[in-house]
């Protein structure tokens, strides 16, 4: 199937999935943050992704949040499903899935922990394209997965109708130049604090975890970048320096991000699901002085910021572990 232009859009955040204090889903909860951030200027939403803490959501808590997505988007914003499995007939099965649920376009992760060949890479990522019509998002971050996306597999990759963009969380600005002008590939930078220099040669957009808390900057960014103002971009970035380390440093981003959130007011726990765990002591303690700095950032008010280090703590066993099948 053929897709013309972009069919994912430029900002897309990275949506962390808010949770009860006992680790379910809350469902009204991510409604709003999902419009939240649609009307702060995200024009894409990627759901169950990393952030979104997929290797502890269920099969259908992961479809629920796509049908939820298109129902609060309204058209607003894609919705894009994240996540997959190291189990290629199992992202298979739940990209199929995902698409009967209303999903706009797919974000395939590297098989993660079988560590396959290229080869496997390349035989995993096309027999999920190739089950759906949806259009794709390579997602390559060997930092999670342990293996890259090598680039001769990206140019193999690239030659399929359906796989349309990657996702780059490798940070190997020559490689993502040297893809750009070999294939029509489309760049999502996949970290934050490189976004701007992601933009700079050649990305379309971003996939972002720091624009669950301020989106807006990130349209700006985009917004400049796009008709070429430079200054404006970079003066943005700048601003957002601080709190992109706030939310990128410290502690896995989900962590992070729903402990701002919820310091902000705007989701009604911090909490995350087992291994994961909340900041500890020491922890929140540089998170908040990383926030001090941060001025000016529209959407980003903390003035009134009350982090609540109890709420945090730990991590919820879910009452319904997620699985493989």
């Amino acid at each position: 199937m053929t897709h013309s232009g972009n069919p994912f859009g430029q900002v897309l955040v990275a949506l962390v999935t808010p949770m009860t204090a006992d680790g379910e889903v809350d469902w009204p909860a991510v409604e709003k943050h999902i419009d939240d951030v649609i009307t702060a200027g995200a024009d894409g939403i990627v759901v169950t992704g990393t952030t979104g803490e997929t290797s502890t959501l269920t099969d259908p808590e992961k479809l629920k949040l796509v049908e939820v997505g298109k129902s609060v988007s309204a058209g607003r914003a894609k919705i894009i499903t994240g996540g997959g499995s190291n189990e290629t007939a199992h992202a298979i099965e739940l990209y199929k899935a995902s698409e009967k649920a209303g999903a706009d376009g797919i974000m395939i992760v590297t098989p993660y922990y079988n560590k396959p060949t290229q080869a496997g890479i390349l035989t995993h990522f096309r027999l999920v394209a190739d089950a759906t019509d949806l259009p794709v998002i390579l997602y390559d971050i060997p930092g999670r997965t342990g293996v890259p996306i090598k680039y001769e597999t990206i140019l193999r990759l690239a030659k399929h109708p359906n796989i349309l963009a990657v996702k780059d969380a490798k940070g190997d600005f020559s490689e993502v130049s040297r893809v750009l002008n070999q294939t029509d590939l489309m760049y999502f930078s996949g970290d934050d604090a490189n976004v701007l220099p992601h933009l700079a040669i050649g990305a379309t957009g971003l996939i972002g975890v720091t624009a669950n808390v301020a989106a807006a900057p990130y349209r700006t960014i985009i917004d400049a970048v796009n008709r070429g103002d430079l200054a404006t971009a970079t003066a943005e970035h700048k601003r957002l320096e601080p709190l992109v380390r706030a939310v990128m440093t410290h502690v896995p981003g989900t962590v992070a991000a729903k402990y701002i959130l919820h310091g902000l007011g705007r989701i009604s726990s911090p909490r995350v699901r087992l291994p994961l765990v909340g900041p500890e002591e020491w922890e929140a303690a540089l998170i908040e002085d990383e926030l001090d700095l941060v001025r000016d950032v529209p959407g980003a008010d903390f003035s009134n910021f009350r982090p609540d280090r109890n709420a945090a703590a730990g991590g919820a066993l879910p009452k319904v572990h997620g699985t493989t099948r």
